[in-house]
């Protein structure tokens, strides 16, 4: 019998996280107060940013985060102590949780999340919010690149038989609140209210023997939507010649070809051959959608030869992340019992930055990002900020607009404000990454951007590196 994944979203976390709640309970810490940070530590692609995507996702799995009989059942048999189980029994988050807008430009080394409540709460959820913020945040990430290339060329989702299994179901939906138009993932978009697309395959035309009757057959289907794919036996000699014939006869009947797509071969000589031979026929209004293997470089490569295509249609490398397998998001805590605390490290760049933190970012005079600082929360007008590794490098940040990114978006365990949708998540990216000067978007050497600490942080981070050292 399946079981229903809502049900079950207490377990979906990493063991080890259970035998740290538990070791809490048994040593009577379960009053003890956390505070975690969510980043981080290199923007995936070589890529100048990072979307903030999975927020809503996450929050509506974190609702659902108790453990039912089956559950507790299973916890048992694999032996965790009965009293933690009864604790967990009646357990629900009831923390707080502070983070950027769903869609926000973001950055490496920057505390994007924050989460607080007792040790046992905080601890128990990182799994779950890594897994989903860190592969939403990739896709997310890669469709705004894709979509960068694309400029206003309409670009569709065409992942799902490519994605590693379910993760097509979230991969979609990050993919247009990077910038995607559609999806060819139904399911998606019936859970998301999004819109699908599709045309046909290879099979439809090979099935009816002859291209030209294939061709018909599927325009007498679909003929106030019709997309004919032409490159099944040879694109120029037959398959567009075909096209022409089938898109006068549609005319005769009042209806007009939409389309015809390319889904192999050199796509720029060949879609420059298709218009040539589309406005010849006086079938001007037909566009030209591409596919096959396509990602942003190629994309950008394909319009940088002037190949006259309308849409293009995105699978493998968008719905994988391809260039980058995972983002290297992590959760460490910052604050016990009041007290900040440090992860130390022979490594600079990894040592942790302390205390319960915010983000404030500035803008320059041209209205555009110049800076984030993380500052201690009690903090708010500072004159700089300085590098975290590089501590020489600092910036001025006196007199600038600024304004705080993270907000409540968890109160006592529940949701702060009203969810948006993907689609107005998705125009929130368009918006923000206009802001974003665009020598932090160019896939070659983008420059990077300044996220600086405060002075008092950098001094409470070396005054505990300092005390481990006695």
């Amino acid at each position: 019998m399946m079981k229903n994944f809502k049900d079950y979203i207490g377990l979906f976390t990493d063991h080890y996280e259970f035998t740290m709640a538990q070791g809490y309970y048994l040593d009577g810490r379960v009053e003890a107060k956390a505070c975690f940070d969510y980043f981080f530590r290199k923007n995936p692609f070589n890529s100048g940013y990072v979307i903030f995507a999975g927020l809503n996702d996450f929050l509506d799995m974190l609702s659902n985060y108790q453990f039912n009989n089956e559950s507790i059942s299973h916890l048992r048999r694999i032996g965790f102590d009965n009293n933690f189980l009864k604790y967990l029994k009646e357990f629900k988050f009831k923390g707080n949780i502070y983070a950027p807008n769903e869609g926000e430009v973001i950055f490496s080394n920057e505390p994007v999340l924050r989460v607080e409540g007792n040790i046992i709460e905080t601890q128990l959820i990182e799994s779950l919010l890594l897994n989903v913020l860190n592969f939403q945040s990739l896709i997310a990430t890669k469709a705004a690149r894709i979509r960068y290339s694309a400029g206003d060329r309409l670009v569709m989702d065409f992942g799902l038989r490519r994605a590693q299994g379910l993760s097509a179901i979230h991969a979609t939906r990050a993919a247009i609140i990077g910038g995607l138009n559609s999806t060819s993932n139904v399911y998606s978009a019936f859970k998301y209210d999004l819109l699908s697309s599709g045309t046909l395959a290879h099979s439809w035309i090979q099935s009816y023997g002859d291209e030209l009757t294939a061709f018909r057959k599927y325009a007498s289907a679909f003929p106030k939507n019709c997309i004919l794919l032409v490159d099944t036996y040879n694109t120029l000699k037959s398959g567009l010649p075909n096209a022409v014939k089938v898109a006068r006869e549609m005319e005769e009947k009042g209806y007009r070809l939409s389309a015809i797509r390319l889904d192999s071969g050199d796509l720029a000589f060949l879609s420059k051959e298709a218009r040539k031979i589309l406005n010849e026929a006086n079938l001007r209004y037909v566009k030209i959608v591409a596919s096959n293997q396509l990602n942003e470089h190629l994309i950008k490569s394909l319009i940088d030869q002037g190949a006259p295509i309308d849409a293009f249609g995105v699978g493998t490398s968008l719905i994988t992340g391809h260039g980058d397998s995972a983002l290297d998001g992590v959760y460490k805590l910052s604050v016990i019992d009041g007290k900040p605390t440090i992860k130390v490290s022979e490594n600079i760049e990894k040592i942790t930055l302390p205390g319960t933190k915010k983000i404030y970012r500035y803008y320059n005079i041209d209205g555009k990002f110049y800076a984030d600082g993380i500052v201690l929360k009690d903090e708010d007008n500072i004159d700089t900020i300085c590098h975290p590794i590089d501590l020489h490098k600092c910036a001025a940040v006196s007199g600038l607009k600024k304004e705080e990114l993270l907000h409540k978006v968890v109160s006592n365990g529940e949701p702060e404000s009203k969810k948006k949708s993907v689609y107005e998540i998705s125009q929130y990216v368009k918006q923000r990454l206009e802001l974003l000067p665009e020598e932090h978007k160019r896939f070659d050497n983008p420059h990077i951007y300044k996220v600086g600490i405060s002075k008092k942080i950098l001094n409470l981070r070396n005054e505990l590196i300092n005390d481990f050292k006695k």
